[in-house]
């Protein structure tokens, strides 16, 4: 059986909102969180500057692909999310916001605080008291431990556990 690979994480968090604001109105959106369909691949492509091969992520059956989108505006993905379902936590394998929501000119943020949220409230509801984990980029782990409020286990390493989850949860999905 081939080895799980874990490829590091290297998501910026720059703010935790709602929901996700325009960077330019300062409007805020209401985000929902939806699977992947297999249409929606066509929209994330290498081509389309998307970064990670979110094609393997959707085929790969351990998996489960969700993208962020605007309420009432489905066919336009903010960011992407790939989690496996463990024994008793949620790893989150991918995240990606999309290439219009990423560096100094961005349309919206709050997007990878959001998809790291949705991690956290998949974890509540299989019954693992929030628990999340993934792999960072070394030189981000300090910037998750503040943001998020993730612990660091070892190596690169990173759990995020009840109590921070819980905030998260409840920033982003009041309901």
């Amino acid at each position: 059986m081939k080895k799980q690979e874990y490829i590091e994480q290297d998501f910026v968090i720059d703010s935790l909102t709602n929901s996700i604001l325009n960077t330019i109105s300062g409007d805020s959106f209401q985000t929902d969180v939806i699977r992947l369909s297999k249409q929606d691949l066509k929209l994330i492509t290498k081509n389309k500057a998307w970064y990670f091969n979110w094609k393997a992520e959707y085929d790969n059956i351990q998996k489960e692909v969700y993208k962020l989108c605007i309420i009432n505006n489905i066919n336009v993905i903010q960011g992407l999310l790939s989690v496996s379902i463990e024994k008793d936590y949620v790893y989150m394998n991918l995240l990606e916001s999309a290439p219009f929501n990423i560096g100094k000119n961005k349309i919206y943020e709050g997007v990878a605080g959001n998809l790291v949220a949705y991690a956290c409230k998949i974890s509540f509801q299989k019954g693992f008291d929030g628990y999340v984990a993934f792999t960072a980029k070394s030189k981000l782990i300090e910037h998750y431990e503040k943001t998020l409020g993730a612990y660091h286990f070892k190596s690169q390493r990173m759990i995020i556990e009840t109590k921070a989850a819980k905030i998260l949860v409840e920033k982003y999905f009041k309901n």
